[in-house]
């Protein structure tokens, strides 16, 4: 039985990293400095899921694989290490709780990390452009992607916990 749950959890992670780099890489819309889209679900699943270690495989590795089979521009690792973190917060706050305050935590806490800190200081660095000349329009991107993200979050967490208790049914 031991076998078929780590199974389990290697064909969830292996179908939501297929299915974010499916919504980052092809079903996005990614201008200079800003993307917008949905990739943020499935990584946000894991870690409701798996807790920390689902959030960091499902981030890292999807933007690993994405960049890797669908380059939007050169690989950064940079970035990787973003995905890597942003499944992290996910895992952190999700695994006890997907609560509308937690999920609002959360997001706000993931937006001023990965989005506004982490990927506004890769972008500076890897365009040659000023961090703080970066930043007005990274948070306006913030702003938008996070109201998002607190609207669509919760029905996901409402959605898993409903099928939860199908399941044990």
């Amino acid at each position: 039985m031991h076998e078929n749950k780590k199974l389990k959890t290697f064909i969830t992670l292996a179908l939501l990293i297929a299915l974010q780099v499916i919504l980052s890489r092809v079903l996005s819309i990614a201008l200079w400095n800003v993307k917008i889209g949905f990739s943020f679900l499935p990584v946000a699943l894991a870690g409701m899921l798996y807790g920390p270690f689902g959030g960091i495989v499902v981030g890292a590795c999807s933007d690993f694989i994405g960049a890797t089979l669908l380059p939007i521009g050169p690989y950064f690792p940079g970035y990787t290490v973003t995905a890597a973190v942003t499944g992290l917060l996910y895992g952190l706050f999700f695994s006890k709780s997907t609560s509308p305050l937690q999920i609002t935590l959360c997001v706000v806490v993931k937006q001023i990390i990965s989005s506004l800190l982490l990927n506004t200081f890769w972008i500076a660095l890897t365009s040659g452009t000023s961090f703080w000349a970066l930043l007005p329009t990274r948070v306006f991107s913030a702003a938008v992607v996070g109201a998002a993200e607190i609207i669509l979050l919760p029905l996901v967490a409402k959605y898993l916990q409903t099928f939860r208790q199908a399941a044990r049914i």
